[in-house]
């Protein structure tokens, strides 16, 4: 009965990491993919039957960096893109920090935008470029929330089939 318990135990704990991981993948305020890789060394470590070769979690380690990376440059490339200058490229930048820290769980959703059209308003640009160089920040963004949501998707689906198989 114990050993039972603690199987249905380890299935919610995985379950509620995929859960809480995808979930932060599309609230700003939350980690996300992280934490379903923290799922990935908890099966791995934890689990008995469970193991994964050395190459799935270091590839799975380094992918989950690489887009966590890229969720923090992609609105200044977004940006950039949609004809944002310097000014607006470093404002967008500096907002996604600001916004991150100062004004959670939003900041980090409306600090790209702004930080662009503000920086794009200071380096003397009209208010329509510096909208559009705005919205390439906001665009940026919602492909980083696409990318973090279909990664923690991935390994989520990945850890669950792995319990019941």
């Amino acid at each position: 009965m114990e050993e039972i318990l603690l199987h249905i135990g380890e299935i919610i704990l995985i379950i509620g990491l995929v859960v809480f991981g995808i979930l932060g993948s599309i609230l700003p305020v939350l980690p996300g993919v992280w934490v379903v890789y923290a799922g990935m060394l908890v099966q791995h470590f934890f689990r008995d039957g469970i193991e994964y070769h050395w190459a799935i979690l270091v590839g799975f380690g380094l992918v989950t960096l690489v887009v966590q990376l890229l969720d923090y440059f992609i609105p200044i490339w977004g940006s950039k893109k949609l004809g944002a200058g310097k000014y607006g490229q470093w404002g967008s930048m500096i907002g996604v920090f600001v916004g991150a820290f100062l004004f959670p769980p939003f900041g980090i959703i409306v600090g790209p935008f702004l930080g662009a059209i503000i920086g794009e308003l200071i380096s003397g640009k009209s208010g329509e470029k510096a909208l559009k160089a705005g919205t390439g920040a906001f665009l940026g963004f919602i492909t980083g929330v696409f990318m973090k949501s279909f990664l923690a998707i991935v390994m989520g689906g990945w850890l669950i089939f792995k319990l019941f198989v």
